[in-house]
């Protein structure tokens, strides 16, 4: 037999064996492991390229899709551009996953259930962490990195049922199973106030950062808190997450809250040393009610999900992190809703912001990356709430964006060129409207396309000429 061909058929037999094994569902080169850039405000692939984080929220994958599901969610999240998924890991303690496989032995973080071996075709082979790795193999073929919240922060804030010393064994635990991933982020805390039982998430934190110093480690904090307002200087974590919330401005009367105002959380963060990238790791999910508890109240729309993007990137954010109240429950046929869902997940993964988030993330990423600021000084009329016009810009480029279509008063100058190209980028669908050639001197207005009303929004692009 020619050599070639007898290699060639021994390649395609071994594919069939591993195929009629499961493997070829599962088996892919590792993602590239990702780092803090140069300058501490963003990420970057350890090839030292980009990494724009545009996330989903996903909780309850662990316990609530199949395999099919799991599948067909992964799918439409890649091709959807998304490169973040936020799980949580332990949701509660007695989690029980859609194959009937409970996480923990007698609800004890410590004790994880495990079974020798990973057959699905044999129940008692096949548990809850296998599964778990079976949802990271899909992950990572679909290019996806998935943020872990070890365990969820209602647990903890119960007060007995996760000690100090149980939270170590069950990081530990992670640490050990997982320190071969390179699509892991750990999300410390999980909707949970950073000032409360430090002792816990100090443990969980360092002990996943100490055994795994390759795989980035955050904190998910309450909301309308963030990270930094705790663990800035904690040296397990690595960036810095907020969670803008699901209130209105008038249903926010918590003193010194930012309300809606998500972009403040960034310029806080940004001017803090040491310094660490930041992001909103929770704002308003699409679909959610406003206020989040009484489900009569009007629900937040993809206009809603489109401002916080821009607002908290242009003022320095890492990325950010899209969410739909069916989606973040894997709401299926069967199960009681939580805050007024009505919308199954598989219909919900295709809502309109959904496929409209990939068009921040190409923005961010058709400029040079690294030496992006916020600039507020390029606006003559910034604004306040929902006439706030946030801006950023390079060396040669210059971002605005206005939620409302209100007009936009430039200072020039703060680009290079003595000329500038202006254009018109539409956050629904990516498209670009030529608007002339100026002078990069003086002040200069921009009328954005249609009526001034809310989610007519628009970025205002300027490239040196």
């Amino acid at each position: 037999m020619n050599l070639k061909i007898k290699y060639l058929y021994v390649f395609c037999i071994c594919f069939l064996i591993a195929a009629q094994n499961g493997y070829s569902q599962t088996s892919k080169k590792d993602l590239l492991k990702l780092e803090v850039s140069k300058n501490h405000h963003y990420f970057v692939t350890e090839n030292g390229k980009p990494f724009f984080w545009l996330g989903d929220t996903a909780w309850l994958t662990f316990g609530r899709l199949d395999r099919e599901g799991v599948v067909k969610y992964f799918q439409n999240r890649k091709e959807k551009g998304f490169n973040v998924v936020q799980v949580m890991v332990l949701h509660t303690l007695n989690v029980t996953n859609v194959y009937g496989d409970m996480a923990l032995v007698n609800e004890d973080v410590s004790q994880p259930l495990t079974t020798p071996g990973n057959d699905f075709n044999n129940p008692e082979e096949y548990d809850y962490w296998d599964h778990v790795d079976y949802i990271l193999d899909v992950a990572q073929q679909n290019g996806i990195y998935v943020g872990m919240v070890p365990v969820w922060g209602t647990n903890v804030a119960k007060g007995d049922k996760v000690s100090k010393e149980q939270a170590q064994k069950y990081a530990q635990f992670l640490a050990n199973r997982y320190k071969n991933r390179t699509n892991i982020i750990w999300l410390n805390g999980g909707d949970t106030h950073g000032n409360e039982f430090m002792d816990i998430w100090n443990t969980i934190g360092s002990t996943l950062k100490t055994t795994n110093p390759n795989q980035l480690v955050t904190f998910h904090p309450f909301g309308r808190t963030d990270s930094s307002e705790d663990y800035h200087k904690a040296s397990w974590l690595d960036f810095n997450m907020f969670q803008s919330g699901h209130r209105r401005y008038d249903q926010d009367t918590l003193p010194n809250s930012f309300k809606e105002d998500n972009y403040k959380f960034v310029h806080r963060d940004f001017d803090l040393k040491p310094t660490k990238p930041t992001l909103d790791g929770e704002p308003s999910y699409e679909g959610i009610p406003q206020g989040l508890h009484d489900t009569l109240q009007p629900l937040w729309k993809d206009n809603d999900v489109r401002r916080y993007g821009y607002w908290s990137v242009f003022a320095g954010a890492a990325g950010y992190t899209y969410g739909h109240n069916a989606v973040m429950q894997m709401f299926r046929k069967g199960d009681n809703p939580a805050y007024g869902n009505k919308v199954f997940w598989y219909d919900a993964i295709d809502a309109p912001g959904a496929g409209q988030m990939v068009y921040i993330k190409k923005l961010m990423l058709e400029f040079p990356y690294f030496d992006r600021v916020p600039d507020q000084s390029l606006v003559a009329n910034s604004g306040e709430k929902y006439n706030y016009l946030a801006a950023t810009r390079g060396k040669d480029y210059a971002l605005i964006y206005t939620y409302n279509g209100k007009k936009i008063e430039v200072n020039m100058g703060k680009i290079n060129g003595k000329k500038v190209k202006a254009c018109w980028y539409n956050p629904r669908n990516g498209k670009k409207t030529k608007i002339g050639t100026f002078d990069n001197k003086g002040v200069h207005e921009f009328l954005p396309i249609g009526q001034n009303v809310d989610g007519n929004d628009w970025v205002l692009i300027l490239t040196s000429k």
